[in-house]
């Protein structure tokens, strides 16, 4: 799909706020309201605004512990590998799972509350995921830069 300058600046703002109203946004862009409502919902059916969703303070939640997890699996069976991605979708902790090139398999980012509930993570969950050969964490010191905006 072909983006005007619009089109762009449309989506930066939705990135930053999407609870603005389309009034707001017909300001911000010139429009007619009818015209931000058009676009926004050609985005929509397009598949380029997947989804909408409220992005929670996790120090709120009390789970400000990240770490991120190399996993290595024993095989890279098709059986294997559509068995872990399988049961790790399932686990809360994990927000993230990438199937990943180089020395290991696959990257997960987890959140938790501290060090112990990590132990108890990898303990009591991701370890009983048959077929993990061996695994590699590293924890968050602090956050540089975390964003879920996408520039186009």
């Amino acid at each position: 799909m072909k983006f005007d300058s619009t089109d762009r600046q449309l989506l930066a703002y939705l990135q930053q706020d999407c609870k603005q109203t389309n009034k707001e946004l017909s300001n911000k862009l010139n429009l007619s309201i009818t015209a931000v409502y058009e676009r926004i919902k050609k985005l929509e059916k397009e598949g380029v605004i997947d989804k909408y969703v409220a992005l929670v303070n996790k120090e709120k939640i009390d789970k400000s512990f990240v770490a991120f997890c190399h996993i290595k699996l024993i095989q890279h069976t098709q059986e294997y590998v559509i068995k872990f991605e399988r049961e790790v979708a399932t686990i809360n902790e994990v927000l993230e799972c990438y199937h990943i090139s180089g020395d290991y398999d696959y990257l997960l980012k987890v959140i938790v509350k501290d060090m112990a509930a990590f132990r108890e993570f990898m303990v009591n969950k991701l370890t009983n995921i048959n077929h993990i050969g061996s695994t590699h964490s590293m924890f968050v010191i602090s956050e540089v830069k975390q964003t879920t905006a996408i520039t186009i």
